[in-house]
């Protein structure tokens, strides 16, 4: 007993071992045939990681894997991927894998997939992208065993977690299934059999951009009668569901020649509305167990007739339901008076002969009846839309009888009566003659809260009357915040707008006694949370949709700390820009314009803008105008009116207000009737510490012109001239927004302001051109506007004055040498050379006492030495008076 026990492992262990072993033997020939047989059936480029072959898996079979296999497509579909599977398994009789490539095809039982992913694709031309079969080119009477090496005979398959798409550019049609799973047994091999099979997905349908199922649950449990001798496939006993609605069909579909052979009725067992809800997906319609319904619902259809390449089976669908109701249990309002009458129909094969009727859509929620019918033809086409609107619905009522989130609250009443009539390419290419609008709708009292805007819009009334091809807004009143609004106009493409994502146009009227703009802005961060509904990380945006005129005339609109009256001007919107004409207001006790355009196409928004400014008040503009603030922050001083025109173009920021550090442009300026105010700045302070000779609030500043640039953040003045008094002033220089200055100012004061000492030096200097000098003293302006520095720089002055006095002697006293020569001419014809030399000398001494009168230096001394000394004494002499000018003595600068 224990040697046969022994024997019984031996051989056990010897059969594990080998079932392991084998397939590593195996494995390189069955890699072979599945190779072989790829490259003999498919006429596309495939991939796969590994084959692998298992005695253990599926023992008493063996199983062949195919790992990571990718199909890829030749042209016209050249490179597009066809299919990807994780992993495909057959399984096969032991006995099948030691069978050679020229013996007889290897029979496999069974086939699981597990994570496909296929795309099935109709081109505009028709062509198929899986049409990649290869046609079988073997003839009748001879037999190619290595034509095809795999025969099924499949009693078991199983689909797992896989997705299909089908795109059909020519219907354009669009169906995807997601979390597909399926699995089928039976025996295919017979003539005739029953295969079992149970299908589970998600489903989204759409035809002609128009959304019919969103990954709707479907599920289908069919047994399915196979007659393969004459390819008829007969639903024996079938239940699916869309949703949780059931629905029961029978008939069959045969191959025939053709096409397709089909004949299948269904409809939904029961008869409660509930099954209404159960169409509608959980999302929308939640827990319908508890919901208490009334009346019936009935869903019936046959599909009968030819399926080839250019008929379909004759439809005959009907949907309705008659008096019912339904009412959540949670909800205080319920929906009633429900009556339903549809139809789907096809009877001429033609697929562009569908239509769908509805002849009664209606339902009433408290006093409020709606009622609606349609008709859409051509569907497949151009789909021809009739439709007709009466009722009344108040929004509020909408969530307090169906459970549906909103994303925003609504109230308010709508009414309409309305019928239109159009065809779906007129609503995209804004055909309007085609497009047949008659009646009216109204909405009052409504009430709509968005993230997108900061306070609730308050629509008190608006009226729109439905025209063809247009829709007249008659009349629109409206509030947000403390902002009223009233509009009147014409909207063009509404119906593009609403069906095809088209562009809404139109012109309106717009009227408002105040505009506070903070009203459609975001809020800060500071905001309380209650009020913020906007994202601080994104700029406002200019609708894309939207390409409108817009004239607008406002008593008072109020932006951040500014309050501009009379308000008039267009606007064009258009390709998210922002075109401002004419705009006209009154601010700053002076009028202002404006024009340019704002874009938001871009992540940052841009502004190209120009403004014209007349008779502001100086003092109150540049207070309140950051702009003008930041161009000029030292006019705020000032007392009196401005005119000035601004060019400037750059970025906005987040608030929507000029990134300064991006601002580019110029500007022109002129101050009328302008003085200095009594609020002076430490600026002011200053420059009044280092020229005590000038009384700055006495400045004329009339009638001063001058010009600006700026860019990169940086200001720049061209020279202008003002003046005080008799004293000439010019200023240029620059300064940063960051407030920082680089400012020169030079004074030319005439030298009568220079005291008693440099008067009486001048007054023996008896010529007439001395009253007209001047000194120039620069002063150097730096630091900041708030924190300024002054210095003045008189070196220049002083030599500038000495050398002019100097000058002035020198040919004063060469004009008088010419003089005593020409008297002494006579005398040099009649005299000797003793009496010359004579008069030479009596000349030169006369120039030396002249210079040493003025400069006090000693007339016996030689003329250069006189001279240089008596230069430096009198601009020691300059820089004394001039620094008691400025402030200091004996030096040359002053701060």
């Amino acid at each position: 007993m224990k040697k046969a026990l022994k024997i019984v492992g031996i051989t056990l262990l010897i059969l594990i071992v080998l079932l392991i072993a084998l397939p590593f033997a195996f494995q390189g020939k069955i890699k072979d045939i599945v190779k072989q047989t790829i490259n003999n059936n498919l006429n596309a480029k495939v991939e796969f990681s590994d084959v692998s072959l298992s005695l253990i898996k599926s023992f008493p079979q063996a199983q062949v894997s195919v790992s990571d296999l990718v199909i890829t497509n030749f042209e016209p579909f050249k490179d597009e991927t066809f299919a990807t599977v994780k992993d495909i398994s057959f399984t096969m009789s032991i006995k099948e894998v030691f069978k050679t490539a020229s013996e007889e095809p290897i029979t496999v039982n069974s086939i699981y997939v597990d994570q496909a992913l296929m795309t099935l694709k109709t081109d505009k031309l028709g062509n198929n992208n899986y049409d990649i079969t290869k046609e079988d080119t073997t003839t009748t009477t001879t037999t190619n065993a290595s034509s095809s090496n795999f025969t099924f005979s499949i009693e078991d398959y199983q689909i797992k977690n896989s997705a299909l798409t089908y795109i059909d550019d020519i219907s354009k049609t669009l169906i995807h299934v997601s979390e597909l799973n399926h699995e089928g047994h039976g025996t295919f091999s017979a003539e005739t059999s029953e295969l079992d099979t149970y299908s589970e997905a998600n489903v989204s349908f759409t035809l002609d951009s128009t959304n019919y199922l969103s990954s709707n649950p479907v599920k289908l449990d069919a047994l399915i009668g196979l007659d393969l001798v004459n390819s008829k496939y007969t639903f024996k006993e079938n239940r699916a569901y869309i949703n949780d609605l059931l629905l029961e069909f029978q008939g069959y579909v045969q191959l025939v020649e053709a096409g397709q052979d089909i004949d299948i009725s269904f409809e939904n067992p029961g008869s409660d509305f509930k099954n209404f809800l159960a169409v509608i997906p959980k999302a929308y319609s939640k827990d319908i167990a508890n919901v208490k319904t009334s009346g019936d619902f009935k869903v019936k259809g046959i599909i009968k007739g030819l399926s080839s390449d250019t008929t379909i089976p004759n439809l005959d669908i009907s949907i309705t339901s008659n008096n019912a109701s339904f009412k959540y249990p949670d909800l205080p309002k319920s929906v009633t008076n429900i009556v339903i009458n549809t139809e789907i129909k096809n009877t001429t094969g033609n697929v562009d002969d569908t239509y769908i009727d509805i002849k009664t859509l209606n339902f009433k929620i408290d006093e409020d009846v709606f009622k609606s019918s349609a008709t859409l033809k051509n569907i497949t086409k151009n789909m021809l839309v009739n439709a007709n609107l009466d009722g009344t619905l108040n929004l509020a009522n909408i969530t307090k009888a169906y459970p549906v989130e909103l994303e925003n609250s609504l109230t308010g009443i709508l009414k309409a009566k309305l019928n239109t009539a159009f065809d779906m390419d007129a609503v995209a290419t804004n055909a309007y003659a085609r497009i047949k609008n008659n009646g009216s709708a109204s909405i009052s009292n409504f009430v709509f809260s968005s993230e997108d805007i900061v306070n609730p819009f308050h629509i008190s009334d608006a009226n729109l009357t439905f025209n063809p091809g247009t829709v007249s807004l008659n009349n629109f009143s409206a509030k947000t915040g403390e902002s009223d609004i009233q509009a009147k106009g014409t909207i063009n493409n509404l119906l593009g707008f609403l069906l095809s994502d088209n562009t809404l146009k139109g012109n309106f009227t717009v009227n408002s006694n105040t505009f506070k703009v903070s009203d459609f802005m975001t809020e800060s961060e500071t905001a309380p949370s209650t009020n913020k509904t906007t994202s601080n990380a994104e700029s406002l945006k200019i609708p894309a949709f939207l390409e409108c005129t817009i004239n607008a005339d406002a008593k008072t609109v109020v932006y951040d700390n500014l309050n501009l009256k009379n308000v008039t001007g267009t606007l064009y919107i258009k390709d998210q820009q922002a075109k401002l004409e004419n705009l006209k207001s009154s601010i700053f006790d002076g009028a202002l314009a404006v024009s340019g355009d704002i874009s938001t196409k871009e992540d940052t928004p841009t502004f190209n803008l120009n403004l014209g400014a007349n008779g502001f008040d100086i003092a109150q503009s540049f207070k309140d105008l950051e702009l003008l603030k930041n161009l000029a922050p030292i006019a705020k001083i000032l007392q009196g009116k401005l005119n000035t025109s601004i060019n400037l173009s750059g970025k906005l920021d987040k608030e929507f207000a000029p990134d300064l550090s991006t601002v580019s442009g110029d500007a022109l300026a002129e101050l009328l009737a302008t003085r200095i105010g009594a609020n002076q700045s430490e600026l002011m302070n200053k420059l009044e510490g280092s020229l005590n000779f000038i009384d700055f609030s006495k400045l004329d500043l009339k009638d001063l012109k001058t010009k600006l640039s700026f860019a990169n953040g940086k200001v720049s003045v061209k020279p202008f001239d003002i003046k005080y008094q008799d004293i000439a002033i010019t200023v240029s220089g620059s300064h940063s927004f960051d407030q920082t200055m680089d400012y020169s100012a030079i004074f030319n004061v005439p030298a009568k302001y220079l005291g008693s000492d440099i008067n009486r030096l001048i007054g023996k200097i008896n010529d007439s051109e001395v009253s007209n000098l001047t000194i120039p003293v620069t002063a150097n302006i730096g630091g900041s506007f708030t924190s300024p520095s002054v210095k003045t720089d008189l070196t220049s002055g002083i030599s500038n004055l000495t050398n002019q006095l100097i000058e002035i002697e020198k040919q004063k006293l060469l004009n008088q040498g010419k003089d005593k020569v020409k008297d002494l001419i006579g005398d040099v014809i009649g005299s000797n050379k003793t009496k010359t030399d004579s008069v030479k000398t009596q000349q030169n001494n006369a120039i030396k006492d002249v210079i040493g009168g003025i400069i006090g230096g000693n007339k016996t001394t030689d003329s250069t030495k006189t001279s240089t000394t008596g230069n430096t004494k009198t601009q020691e002499t300059f820089k004394n008076v001039l620094g008691g000018l400025f402030g200091k003595k004996e030096k040359d600068t002053v701060k």
